[in-house]
């Protein structure tokens, strides 16, 4: 299980206040400039577009913002110049982070991803020290009070790829770019969807039981998401949900 699949899942339930969701639109924003300036503004022909776009509706941002952040990446409109840059780093207990920066300055950005590591107790990575073992994977999370053969059928039939417990949740799995097809079709089918995202998984996971290092890695989660230029956090820990909502 990704620790960023099940760390986004409590702050969903525990709601966005209007500064969180105005910093998500913004961030979500400039992953809209830089996909539509990589393979132009028609999301039928950019398939990277048309992933972040459905990310966008998915978290309620409006269609005129939408279109106002692809025209400025499509040189329609001025817009900022972005560089996409990953980070490598190692949070307490030995957990492994990405963290992918849409930044135009790279000095600044470096320099606050390793002070917000070294400031939470943890450390940066030399590239490739972590990056090798998270691959892309789409993950839905379903209500667990859900039947099991029913999820499976609606999950299966809009093309995911496995159906699997995961706590109190059913944690479904599909190629990155058929995640919102799995989401829409699983609530038109009637059920309760806490969570969908295009994320990066881990083959390895790291168990940890002691309340107050999932406190402190939680802390440099909390911290490298409230950076501006930091559009995702992924890692590999795994931290059972009484200990996850008990910290967090």
């Amino acid at each position: 299980m990704s620790g960023h699949s099940k760390w986004a899942t409590i702050k969903h339930k525990k709601g966005a206040a209007d500064k969180a969701r105005g910093k998500l639109f913004a961030k979500i924003a400039r992953q809209l400039e830089v996909a539509a300036r990589e393979g132009g503004a028609d999301s039928a022909s950019n398939a990277s577009l048309r992933t972040v776009i459905q990310k966008a509706k998915a978290a309620q941002m409006t269609n005129d913002a939408i279109d106002r952040a692809v025209k400025r990446g499509a040189g329609l409109s001025d817009g900022g110049n972005y560089e996409s840059i990953t980070y490598e780093g190692y949070a307490p207990g030995g957990v492994a982070m990405l963290v992918d920066t849409l930044t135009d300055n790279r000095n600044r950005t470096g320099g606050e991803i390793r002070n917000i590591f070294s400031k939470h107790g943890g450390a940066m990575a030399e590239p490739g020290a972590v990056g090798w073992q998270f691959s892309r994977q789409g993950l839905v999370l379903v209500e667990g009070s859900a039947d099991e053969d029913s999820v499976l059928m609606a999950a299966l039939d809009a093309g995911a790829d496995d159906v699997s417990r995961d706590g109190s949740s059913w944690r479904i799995s599909s190629e990155p770019s058929r995640v919102w097809d799995v989401k829409a079709a699983l609530e038109e089918a009637g059920f309760t969807v806490s969570s969908a995202e295009s994320t990066k998984v881990s083959s390895t996971t790291i168990e940890v039981t002691d309340p107050e290092i999932a406190r402190k890695i939680l802390k440099v989660m909390e911290a490298l998401e409230d950076n501006d230029d930091v559009q995702d956090v992924f890692a590999n820990f795994d931290i059972a949900e009484e200990i996850m909502e008990s910290v967090s």
